[in-house]
């Protein structure tokens, strides 16, 4: 339960119907196995006590006896136990029988919950039997304790705040407007669902985008636990279809027919997190009707058996990444063909370098003055060779310019950054910052120029994570017109570029394909014997590791402890703890100290959840001090 994450499992236990004895000793058979798991929430289906399908047996005052006795035994079973769990039977009150959800914990039961819809259509009967919970809450006797009882009840763990549970029963869940919704906008991050929902075709997809659009919307945790296969055949199969969600993603499903006892670890730092920062959501004045019922379950380890993606902007899936590249593609184009359009652009000009991030910026150019129907001589690339350009680089620009018939033009700037050196009073070969940024410099003031004498607009190439590190020169390379990669990260630039590799032909092909085996590097620094000496990676650290602490920072506002955890646990195989921790720092550094450059940064398209724009996505004062983030790592 530390950093936000609960471990929650759904369950379909082995059940006969109508034979509540048989039906809890399977309960609680369950229940010993999810505490020795170190689960804290634990779900099991509609009248699971019971059995859903008992039909007129219902009204057999000895069935309802049962499940109460069944039910104190469960509760006698939980004590001293830190898991909460919710379970499902009939309950007779005020000369009414209703489908309730009992809610136990450590020897009590916290609440009862009713059903609110009542299907009476097709094979569903149960208005027959049920009544429909009440507008409000009222308390009920059970067992000689008096217990809450209604619909508007959230239970909140006093040791965790975002760890609030709210039920809604099957049908709730199909309507327009669900009680789920309702309890989300009023402070619920976590749903369980108890259901007994039948299996037909078709009906599994149908259930789980529910569940996905449902925990989505609410930003919620959702947890649906389905009736097994062992209920009544007489006119209906179910299958013990279950599935654990959050905020639109799930995050593990037992597949129909398989009976099988699911778990996933909730991160619901997580969720609080989106669900601060979109309120829009919740901004309807709170029901006050609600009532929070307050339990105290301890903070303590457990084993995240969560899979951390290593490469969080990256899916795993082929299929989606390159319809994922697709996509982003098809943004940059869209967006930079309406600014040429607007700006009455007659060229686009590219500082282009043989690399990665400028590659992808000419390949968007390229399509979009294609989409428009210009001439691709309209685009004007610019190889601006110095100290450290390798022949390969160098090659590989023009090669690429030469293929996709652009204007390519060399011009040697290392003439122009001697004399500017001697001008400044610098020796010319001290390998320091200036050195560095003259050079980037001067190449921004050369493509300005042209964009000038050609009535054109000079495209921006660096991506999000140079932006997220500062790692550009301020008025050099920092600054264009409009920049297509703006919010694309280093490690996924390569995915696009790829997938345009992927779909060219021959020499275009092959180019590709060696830009993409060319390491990373600003090549600022002398070559030696031709190859290039300086790597991007061994001095600021790793892309992988930088993208996954800016995801993880910026998408969901993550401590740098918990960041470091989460890195350890998905790199755990790559780096040691302590240079992950080492890279952290640095991060952290460079992000706060190079707000300056983003405040600053030019228009350019968003492409997805984490993006750096100083006038939309992150409005962050240039003077904060990262000095507790720091602390928080030490």
């Amino acid at each position: 339960m530390h950093y936000g994450f609960i471990k929650a499992a759904a369950a379909s236990p082995s059940l006969k119907v109508a034979d509540c004895r048989y039906n809890c000793d399977n309960i609680i058979k369950t229940i010993e196995k999810a505490y020795k798991k170190g689960v804290k929430l634990l779900v099991f289906p509609e009248l699971s006590i019971t059995g859903y399908t008992c039909d007129d047996l219902f009204s057999q005052k000895l069935l309802l006896d049962q499940a109460l006795i069944g039910l104190m035994n469960i509760v006698k079973e939980s004590k001293d136990r830190e898991l909460l769990i919710v379970t499902g039977l009939p309950i007779e009150t005020q000369g009414y029988l209703y489908n309730c959800a009992a809610v136990v914990y450590n020897g009590e039961i916290l609440g009862i919950v009713p059903k609110t819809h009542l299907p009476n259509y097709n094979e569903f009967y149960e208005s027959r039997r049920f009544k429909s919970a009440p507008k409000d809450n009222f308390t009920v006797d059970i067992n000689g304790k008096t217990v809450p009882f209604g619909t508007k009840l959230i239970f909140q763990n006093m040791q965790m705040k975002g760890f609030s549970l709210a039920i809604e029963i099957c049908e709730d869940l199909f309507v327009p407007v669900s009680p789920g919704s309702l309890h989300a906008m009023n402070g619920a991050a976590v749903i369980a669902n108890l259901s007994a929902s039948n299996e037909i075709l078709g009906k599994g997809d149908y259930r789980r985008t529910l569940i996905k659009a449902q925990s989505g919307k609410s930003i919620c945790a959702y947890i649906y636990s389905n009736s097994s296969d062992q209920e009544s055949t007489t006119d209906m199969v179910f299958s013990g279809h279950k599935m654990i969600a959050e905020n639109g993603v799930i995050l593990n499903e037992a597949s129909p027919f398989t009976n099988e006892y699911i778990e996933a670890d909730i991160d619901l730092e997580r969720l609080e997190h989106d669900r601060m920062n979109q309120a829009s959501s919740r901004e309807q004045d709170m029901d006050n009707g609600y009532q929070i019922i307050p339990f105290s379950m301890k903070m303590i380890n457990t084993k995240i058996s969560r899979v951390i993606e290593k490469h969080p902007f990256i899916p795993k899936d082929t299929h989606i990444l390159m319809e994922r590249c697709n996509q982003i593609f098809s943004i940059q184009t869209a967006g930079l063909k309406k600014r040429i359009e607007h700006s009455n652009s007659k060229t686009a000009v590219i500082g282009i370098s043989g690399g990665l991030d400028s590659t992808l910026a000419l390949l968007v150019t390229h399509r979009a003055f294609m989409e428009m129907g210009r001439d691709a001589s309209d685009i004007v690339c610019v190889s601006m060779p110095c100290f450290g350009t390798t022949k390969r680089t160098k090659d590989n620009a023009r090669k690429l310019s030469r293929l996709l018939n652009v204007d390519f033009r060399v011009i040697d700037i290392s003439m122009s950054v001697k004399r500017h050196l001697s001008d400044i009073g610098h020796d010319g070969t001290t390998t320091d910052t200036t050195y560095e940024n003259a050079q980037a410099r001067e190449r921004t003031q050369v493509l300005m120029d042209i964009s000038n004498m050609t009535n054109g607009m000079v495209i921006g190439t660096g991506d999000l994570s140079e932006q997220a590190l500062g790692w550009s020169t301020y008025n050099g390379d920092h600054m264009s017109m409009y920049n297509v990669n703006t919010s694309i990260p280093k490690t996924l630039v390569k995915y696009i570029v790829r997938y345009v590799a992927d779909d060219s032909k021959g020499k275009l092909r092959d180019v590709l394909y060696d830009i993409l085996d060319t390491p990373i590097s600003p090549e600022l620094i002398p070559a030696l014997n031709g190859q290039i000496t300086q790597k991007t990676e061994s001095i600021v650290g790793p892309y992988e590791l930088h993208d996954f602490f800016l995801y993880n920072f910026m998408r969901w506002g993550f401590t740098p402890k918990k960041i470091l955890m989460l890195a350890s646990h998905a790199f755990k195989d790559d780096y040691p703890a302590e240079e992950i921790n080492k890279w952290l720092k640095i991060f952290i550094r460079r992000f706060f100290t190079q707000q300056f450059k983003r405040s600053c940064s030019p228009n350019g398209p968003k492409v997805g959840s984490v993006a750096l724009s100083p006038r939309g996505d992150w409005r962050m004062p240039s003077d904060a001090s990262y000095e507790g983030w720091m602390n928080d790592l030490d």
